[in-house]
């Protein structure tokens, strides 16, 4: 039987665990596996779009297990009373390929995202970063929030969005958690005094959410809303000034910032800088930018830190997703015809 984490059950462990602690030990299984990163399978994902929107697999192994997410990403869905991103996964048994467990991953991407973005954060933005810039106040900003609360101790947010009701949002959702919430005005005004800015929009277009104006010094950049070729919010110009660090190369200059860079404009994995292979910040007056599209391997941890997290729990089900015949050769026999129908 291969064990099931649904929906209702992921939002009962977030509940009973509390999302800013599960964040920090994602952050941790993030790390894990990111630093034995040269032994994962690698390929970028693979994507069928649409007018609409997109719908990706993303695979990856590491010779011991695999896993896979499915996801869409459709930035007209909440118009029409959809979620704009839904996703699911698996780990599987690399030894006879059986699915081993089985999760819902739209709550468990976004928790995905915001630990990634920490662990990013964690070793490129200055060590005395005490406000995050959240443009974007979408169904991401409240995970940002308390992953970077959990990680580096921030509490002091300015969040801008052109929906002044998102702003709410986030500001009604956590000012009760202890946060401090500025309802910026404009894009300047949030990232006024910002240490951190993190730009999640969903506009499936080229637009320049943050200009090369607005980014001071010593400023961390956590750009996380490109996911899809032809999909940016950077001015171009803030890269060529930034040391800007990815999660795999080869998706990130299909998907990332970086596509409107050259095919070799030069960038650090963050692997590379978790393992001491790669130099991450050089100076307190370096912009660094984080240009995250996600990445399967992120999704391999989260899947194991959400499998370990739950493990002989109520909160784990078990789903028959395998035929099991007595006879492995003989797959028939549990469609026997001569067999009375029930």
């Amino acid at each position: 039987m291969t064990q099931l984490l649904d929906v209702a059950n992921m939002a009962r462990w977030i509940r009973r665990d509390g999302a800013e602690k599960i964040l920090v030990r994602m952050t941790e299984y993030l790390e894990q596996d990111f630093r034995r990163w040269e032994k994962f399978d690698k390929t970028p994902r693979i994507a069928s779009h649409t007018p609409l929107g997109v719908i990706e697999l993303m695979p990856t192994s590491d010779g011991e297990l695999y896993s896979f997410k499915y996801v869409n990403g459709h930035p007209s869905n909440p118009a029409r009373g959809f979620q704009t991103v839904t996703a699911f996964g698996v780990l599987a048994d690399v030894d006879n390929g059986y699915p081993t467990f089985l999760a819902e991953m739209t709550l468990l991407t976004a928790l995905r995202t915001a630990a990634a973005s920490a662990m990013a954060a964690k070793v490129l933005a200055r060590p005395d970063s005490r406000t995050l810039a959240l443009i974007g106040a979408g169904s991401q900003s409240e995970f940002q929030a308390m992953a970077f609360r959990g990680v580096l101790g921030i509490e002091d947010l300015r969040v801008f969005d052109i929906d002044p009701d998102a702003i709410e949002k986030v500001r009604r959702n956590l000012e009760p958690l202890g946060f401090r919430v500025h309802a910026a005005t404009s894009v300047d005004d949030a990232v006024t005094g910002a240490d951190i800015i993190t730009t999640c929009t969903a506009d499936k277009a080229e637009n320049t959410i943050l200009d090369v104006s607005q980014v001071r010094p010593g400023v961390h950049l956590n750009a996380i809303g490109g996911d899809c070729p032809g999909k940016t919010e950077l001015d171009a110009r803030i890269l060529e000034q930034a040391g800007v660090f990815v999660e795999f190369t080869p998706q990130t200059r299909i998907e990332g910032e970086i596509q409107q860079m050259a095919a070799d404009f030069p960038v650090t994995e963050l692997w590379e800088v978790l393992t001491g292979a790669a130099a991450g910040r050089t100076s307190p007056e370096q912009i660094t930018l984080f240009d995250s599209v996600g990445f399967a391997i992120s999704d391999f941890a989260a899947l194991r830190c959400a499998r370990d997290a739950t493990a002989g729990s109520a909160l784990q089900d078990e789903v028959d997703l395998v035929a099991q015949p007595d006879d492995p050769k003989d797959l028939f026999s549990l469609v026997d015809v001569l067999a009375p129908v029930s």
